[in-house]
């Protein structure tokens, strides 16, 4: 067995990797970018490398970089996780060049796979079905429009090389064919430096269903039962579970097995994932085979009690497997569900920044496979995937229960994330009843699941409690938790005592979409964390009284609350009998507050300055910049100076986090300035185009 691995990664999947390393006495070693300079990977490991600059394509993309760390630290193996140089032959090559064991496939192994129409050959040559198509070295637009007809509309377009959904098509008829082509054309050669397509039959609502395997240097290989990851959004897995409900004992055993003939005609070693396509009649077709350990592997060490990345590091050591087909006894039932750093509400835009709080679910048959914590960086550099929640239960039911559980109870403040879509997925009745097939996101409509959430009183009470209870020396305007030279917390009335035998009064005043809430909390001296609260709450506007309100407008609660700090992140919140707990922060002027597994952002007034007020001229003025939504680099440019544009007119593309974001005019104008030109980098908020009337 190995005594050194690096882990030529980062995120959740290298600590994982790490994990698994350090249980079986492996010193694992971590590489960074110098955007991980601090990040949760390079802070696990027993030693930790630079390897670049924060662009992945000079850092964890950069193979001779990750070679010489190996060397420099004495590592006998790298692991590569998944992503970035997981499935490059080039440097599973540059590792054996250099003596070091590649914890993946042979080089042959992942080139011959890595090209769809090669591994749909080896399918075939296996007796597994496939979805007719056609892969052609004649790559005219007639001849595929011809090949289009033969086969059938609805079809599918895909690029040769890469995958995540980049350069795909989905065609019904013919009209727009041509277009669709060469769009699909221009799209896979920007991601993949290829415009070879190949052409499929679409499988009209199907699921899909991958089998995992393993197999040796020693000509065993073996499944270990399949995933089904049908629910996705634009091609990307969201949530994945094992076993699916839509397979008979006898279809999981013959695709297991298909699964299974596969990777033995490719020559395959160590892990690997065979995927499927399973239409409604129960017909299953061969798709792709992963060359890698998937994101989703937890849910099969779920079900069959195996660690994967350990028998990983014991097939690359030369270790033949220690079980066979029929030791491999999966129970139970696992869901996993990604949480990404994306804004649902706002088009699933990535968000980015620091992590202020970061608090996941603990509870028996919970697992979270986390790549942040409190206080970690969200970069635009890499991929948004912040972590993944991993439930178990004896059946797929008490699965769901625990799933819907923990999700209540994932606390992330600081960025967006999609916590909002997985409690929306998780609570639907399709979803329960096991009805999921690709198109579950487009077929059902979670968009109202998506809006800002009303705010809770208790969230409300939860933000006060940093004022009431911390006290301004400590929680700030600008958020910082002050400190006494001597390491003690200052003195503060309201921990300390001296305001509550007063019995002084504390007001709270904040925003939330367009709404003040206006809370008067007054101690009450023989209740302990006891307070009687006063919450007024209106839009505000025109016509207000002296206390800002519009008595319309206004609506006046009463009631009896009690509040504890039981961490520096967290308030215990009581209302009569209901209690429970929320995690805040404080960021600038604002107070974030997640609770029941939402989250929401309160603003506190502020005093005028130059700046505010200048933000609140003219809205014409406004309209008429478009600013960019994140840091990012523009990939293209559409338009010139002292250009006509129409409205909705795509201007320019932003590309951040491996996405691209369309830049489009608001309203029909003249193009009066473009601050960037193609291949700037831009910060968040920066100016993108201005228009002018015309």
């Amino acid at each position: 067995m190995f005594t050194k691995v690096l882990i030529a990664n980062r995120g959740e999947i290298a600590v994982r990797v790490m994990a698994a390393c350090q249980a079986l006495g492996i010193t694992a070693v971590a590489v960074y970018s110098d955007a991980d300079r601090g990040a949760l990977h390079a802070q696990m490991a027993d030693e930790a490398y630079r390897i670049g600059p924060a662009p992945a394509a000079q850092s964890y993309l950069n193979i001779p970089a990750i070679i010489e760390a190996a060397r420099a630290c004495g590592a006998e193996a790298i692991h590569p996780g998944y992503g970035f140089l997981s499935e490059n032959a080039e440097f599973a090559e540059a590792c054996a060049e250099a003596g070091i064991a590649f914890i993946g496939p042979p080089p042959e192994a992942i080139r011959l796979l890595g090209s769809k129409t090669a591994a749909k050959e080896i399918a075939q040559r296996a007796g597994v079905p496939t979805v007719p198509g056609y892969a052609g070295e004649d790559q005219s637009a007639e001849r595929f429009l011809a090949e289009a007809r033969r086969i059938g509309f609805p079809v599918m377009l895909k690029p040769t090389d890469g995958g995540g959904g980049k350069g795909m098509r989905a065609l019904t008829s013919e009209d727009g064919f041509a277009e669709a082509l060469a769009g699909a054309k221009r799209e896979a050669l920007g991601a993949f430096g290829s415009e070879r397509m190949f052409l499929e039959k679409l499988i009209v609502q199907p699921r899909h269903v991958e089998f995992q395997i393993l197999a040796d240097s020693h000509g065993h290989a073996v499944h270990l039962g399949e995933r089904e990851c049908s629910i996705q959004r634009r091609h990307q897995k969201i949530v994945e579970e094992s076993p699916s409900v839509a397979l008979t004992p006898e279809l999981r055993s013959e695709m297991g097995a298909a699964a299974v003939r596969v990777a033995l005609a490719a020559g395959y070693v160590n892990a690997g994932t065979v995927e499927f396509l399973l239409d409604t009649d129960g017909r299953y077709y061969f798709l792709e085979m992963n060359t890698r350990l998937q994101v989703e592997h937890p849910v099969t060490e779920w079900v069959t009690g195996r660690d994967l990345v350990k028998h990983q590091l014991l097939i690359a050591a030369g270790e033949p497997l220690p079980l066979s087909q029929e030791e491999i006894a999966p129970r139970g039932h696992a869901i996993e569900m990604r949480l990404y750093a994306e804004d649902a509400a706002n088009g699933f835009l990535p968000s980015i920044g620091r992590v202020e709080v970061y608090s996941p679910p603990r509870a028996p048959g919970v697992r979270v496979d986390s790549g942040v914590a409190s206080g970690s960086e969200v970069t635009v550099h890499y991929d948004p995937m912040l972590a993944k929640l991993i439930v178990f239960g004896e059946d797929r039911l008490s699965a769901l229960e625990r799933l819907r559980w923990a999700l209540e109870h994932w606390a992330v403040l600081g960025v967006e994330t999609n916590l909002a879509l997985l409690r929306a997925i998780a609570g639907h009745p399709e979803f329960a009843a096991g009805r999921t097939f690709t198109d579950f996101l487009v077929q059902h409509d979670l968009s109202a699941a998506l809006e800002r959430p009303p705010l809770p009183t208790e969230a409300l009470l939860a933000a006060a409690a940093l004022e009431v209870l911390d006290g301004p020396e400590r929680s700030g305007a600008q958020g910082g938790m002050a400190h006494a030279a001597n390491g003690r917390q200052p003195f503060n009335p309201w921990t300390q005592g001296g305001a509550l035998r007063r019995g002084a009064e504390q007001t709270c005043v904040y925003r939330y979409h367009g709404r003040e809430y206006r809370l008067a909390l007054m101690p009450q001296a023989d209740a302990g964390s006891g307070w009687s609260v006063r919450i007024a709450s209106g839009q505000g506007g025109q016509g207000k009284n002296p206390q800002g309100k519009n008595p319309a407008e206004e609506h006046i609660q009463h009631l009896k609350a009690s509040l504890e700090r039981p961490s520096m992140e967290s308030v215990m919140v009581q209302v009569g009998e209901r209690r429970g707990l929320a995690h805040v922060a404080r960021r600038g002027y604002e107070t974030l507050v997640s609770w029941r597994g939402a989250s929401y952002r309160l603003e506190r007034p502020r005093p005028l300055d130059v700046d505010v007020t200048a933000a609140g001229a003219s809205s014409s003025v406004v309209q008429q910049r478009l600013i960019a939504p994140m840091p990012g680099t523009i990939v293209k440019v559409y338009v010139r100076e002292g250009e006509h544009v129409e409205a909705r007119q795509t201007l320019l593309v932003l590309s951040a986090m491996k996405m691209e974001h369309a830049i489009t005019a608001t309203h029909a104008g003249i193009v009066r300035r473009l601050p960037f030109a193609e291949g700037a980098a831009v910060p968040g908020g920066a100016t993108l185009v201005e228009l002018g009337e015309g």
